[in-house]
């Protein structure tokens, strides 16, 4: 504490007596850089009798000692921290990771017991995680994995290749199902898959890159192709939207057909609808081609309910969902009635959704 003047004494300068004091837990992010403090945390720190932590190797304290504020390796007990605060003293206790559980819990049933006279208890957040900090965490958990765990440490792209597209068709699942809590551990999994093979990437003798490389792409190519966001450009509609990421992203890809970047390797009714898709932007006119066979028929449906709006593939796995409903129920199973007809597709005008997606 800064040193004050000499109390004068005297019974006309009598004081009312000391309270119970203060007891100030602070809690700090492992994701936040240490060091990098609130203003009240540093305040509070700075006026206090004493700076309590229990672990020694807090990655704070180096930062603290060097700002002149004396930290004391200690773990004191409930009363013992009560009693340190007698004569209206104020303790700063420097959390650990684990947010003094026990330590908590002790100064809860004290209180509760009535017994004791408290003293004030504050909880101060010295500094905060952003939106998104729990990706750090992913990508420590990720690094350790592949360094530890005899099966991830393993595993390669070609390997994972299968995994991915399955929790691709997962994730469009619980979307269609409508089911919140599985669409949010499924988006997980697809996550997984992006920091896992970021992970695996980084260890190639030739070509390494980080998952710190992938976000830093995706992100240039959203600023670049939102310049009606982050630029000087205008967009009222969506209309507009559309012409600016067309024109940017034929700046960026420069292609010499329409057909590339479409991946030959997807599901038979999306590769067509994205063909026709690429023909429709470009305003080229392609008859379809002749032959006979199911397969020329699925070619012109798909390419009609492109040109109609509707996602084909979404059409076909609403019509199949009540399919298998029917057969549940002819069996004699929960799961629907063969009266349960497939749930209408969400159609979209041609001229309201811009051929392609962020990640093209």
């Amino acid at each position: 504490m800064n040193a004050t003047s000499p109390e004068p004494t005297g019974p006309e300068h009598a004081t009312a007596p000391a309270g119970p004091g203060r007891i100030v837990l602070l809690t700090t992010s492992h994701r936040v850089a240490p060091g990098l403090l609130s203003w009240p945390a540093w305040q509070a720190l700075r006026a206090a009798d004493a700076v309590l932590c229990a672990d020694g190797a807090h990655p704070q304290l180096p930062y603290l000692r060097e700002a002149g504020i004396a930290v004391e390796q200690a773990s004191p007990g409930a009363q013992e921290l009560v009693d340190a605060c007698a004569g209206g003293r104020t303790v700063v206790v420097v959390a650990t990771g684990e947010g003094e559980p026990v330590l908590t819990d002790g100064l809860a049933r004290l209180a509760g017991s009535g017994r004791v006279a408290m003293p004030e208890l504050e909880l101060l957040p010295a500094s905060y995680d952003l939106p998104g900090a729990r990706l750090l965490d992913l990508v420590q958990v990720m690094d350790r994995i592949r360094a530890e765990c005899p099966w991830s440490s393993r595993q390669t792209h070609q390997g994972l290749a299968k995994y991915g597209i399955e929790e691709a068709y997962e994730l469009v699942e619980a979307i269609e199902a409508g089911d919140r809590t599985e669409l949010r551990e499924e988006l997980g999994d697809v996550l997984l898959q992006v920091v896992f093979h970021s992970r695996i990437a980084e260890e190639d003798p030739d070509a390494p890159f980080s998952v710190d490389d992938v976000a830093g792409g995706i992100v240039a190519k959203l600023i670049h192709r939102h310049p009606h966001v982050f630029g000087d450009e205008e967009a009222e509609t969506p209309e507009d939207v559309k012409e600016h990421w067309l024109r940017t992203k034929a700046e960026e890809k420069r292609r010499s057909s329409v057909t590339e970047g479409v991946p030959l390797g997807q599901p038979g009714l999306a590769l067509a609808a994205k063909l026709a898709s690429r023909v429709r932007t470009a305003g080229l006119d392609v008859p379809l081609p002749q032959g006979e066979g199911i397969g020329y028929e699925l070619l012109a449906l798909a390419v009609h309910a492109e040109a109609a709006g509707v996602d084909p593939e979404a059409a076909l796995r609403a019509a199949a969902r009540a399919y298998r409903d029917g057969i549940r129920a002819a069996e004699g199973l929960p799961g629907g009635t063969p009266e349960e007809k497939a749930e209408d597709v969400p159609e979209e005008t041609p001229e309201d959704r811009p051929e392609g997606t962020p990640g093209e």
